[in-house]
């Protein structure tokens, strides 16, 4: 059962199609949410929250970038696509800090809101990033 589950997984990562383009860019984000999340982890406690969510995002950023061009639409990240990708992230990350700030001013604590965070934003910012690299900036 657990090899036929991870063949599975394999098939859908490697399918040329939303299902796996999602899956991939699934992984891809949980891996720039962990270097964003450990950056912020570790700076909040000895600078500003806005500040330090904020060198997390940029530094997560560059990983990022490389790996949802590579990984999970299969193209090169060219400056015009990197261009692309930085304003769908500039929209994506005023909307990290406005729900950050919101939960913070809701009471939650600084080391548990950016999950809710990123678990919202993450479904918008798949949508923004995917007209990006696939129908949008055109020649």
């Amino acid at each position: 059962m657990f090899k036929e589950t991870v063949n599975s997984i394999v098939a859908l990562l490697h399918q040329d199609n939303k299902k796996g383009e999602f899956a991939r860019f699934a992984i891809v984000g949980v891996i720039a949410a962990i270097i964003h999340y450990v950056i912020y982890f570790v700076l909040y406690h000895v600078i500003n929250v806005s500040v330090a969510y904020t060198i997390g995002y940029i530094l997560s950023w560059f990983c990022n970038l490389y790996l949802t061009s590579r990984f999970t639409f299969h193209r090169k990240a060219t400056i015009k696509k990197s261009v692309g990708f930085a304003g769908a992230h500039v929209v994506n990350y005023c909307m990290h800090i406005v729900l950050l700030q919101f939960f913070l001013w809701m009471g939650m604590h600084k080391a548990l809101a950016p999950f809710f965070v990123m678990g919202i934003a993450t479904v918008i910012n798949f949508f923004l990033v995917r007209f990006v690299f696939i129908n949008g900036i055109r020649k």
